[in-house]
């Protein structure tokens, strides 16, 4: 699965973060879910929490009654934009949520939108969505797991947000750019933020992330310990870390798949 290269994301603090490739990740989230925990549910409602607080912390003052909509694809990723609606709704914001397909959704990010659906917030297609108005657009379209140029109903959904005006939010990845390489293939979300998840992908470079956030979704170092990876945990106190690249990375970018 290849070989540990260099750390290429730092804290503000100076602490390394290592970085995986899409590989990495997947082996992250085997291991947490067949060995450590946390159960996938337990990582999307972490994540999904945690988008929802990045959402607020972007929209200022004024997100009680600004207008949110997200954006959410049928896996894991959508299912943690389905969560963050939910917390939003609950909070009195005005959310609106966008499933590229409700009958793909796979059965935990099915129960998160059931559990959404009994908010105050609304349902729409891509066509439904307003075309002004909005205060921010929070993309759980794709994650790390982008397979070739987005097409169909995920084309039409970053086609849409792209054309609004509002700031992106992406999660954990900006739909349509490879975590592995940063390659973007088609069309892809051009973000103000990510908040991506667990650990910084590969592909995060700089010109397409916007501002970079690492949010805790409660996997144990002993998760970590298994692939190899040397890690020591950016948190502290808080759920959500701000990253930069590290001088390394201005050179040869190293990746770390395991």
């Amino acid at each position: 699965m290849g070989t540990p290269g260099q750390e290429i994301f730092t804290t503000a603090d100076g602490l390394a973060v290592p970085a995986v490739t899409e590989e990495g990740m997947r082996e992250v989230d085997r291991i947490a879910v067949e060995d450590t925990g946390p159960a996938l549910f337990q990582m999307m409602e972490n994540a999904g929490r945690n988008l929802a607080l990045q959402a607020i912390d972007m929209m200022g003052p004024a997100w009680a009654s600004s207008k949110v909509v997200v954006l959410a694809g049928t896996g894991g990723n959508g299912g943690g934009g389905i969560c963050a609606a939910r917390h939003l709704a609950n909070r009195g914001a005005d959310v609106t949520l966008s499933v590229t397909r409700v009958e793909g959704l796979g059965e935990v990010p099915a129960y998160q939108r059931h559990v959404f659906l009994g908010t105050q917030g609304r349902e729409a297609s891509v066509g439904e969505l307003p075309a002004d108005g909005v205060g921010l657009v929070i993309d759980a379209l794709l994650g790390y797991s982008l397979k070739g140029a987005p097409r169909g109903a995920a084309l039409e959904a970053i086609r849409w947000a792209n054309a609004c005006a509002a700031p992106k939010l992406s999660l954990d990845v900006p739909s349509g750019v490879n975590s592995t390489t940063g390659d973007t293939p088609g069309e892809y979300i051009k973000p103000a933020a990510t908040l991506t998840l667990a650990l910084p992908k590969t592909g995060l470079k700089a010109h397409l992330t916007g501002d970079l956030i690492l949010a805790d979704i409660g996997i144990p170092v002993a998760c970590y310990q298994k692939m190899g990876l040397k890690y020591q945990s950016p948190f502290g106190a808080a759920y959500r870390v701000p990253l930069r690249q590290s001088d390394s990375a201005q050179g040869e970018r190293a990746a770390i798949s395991r």
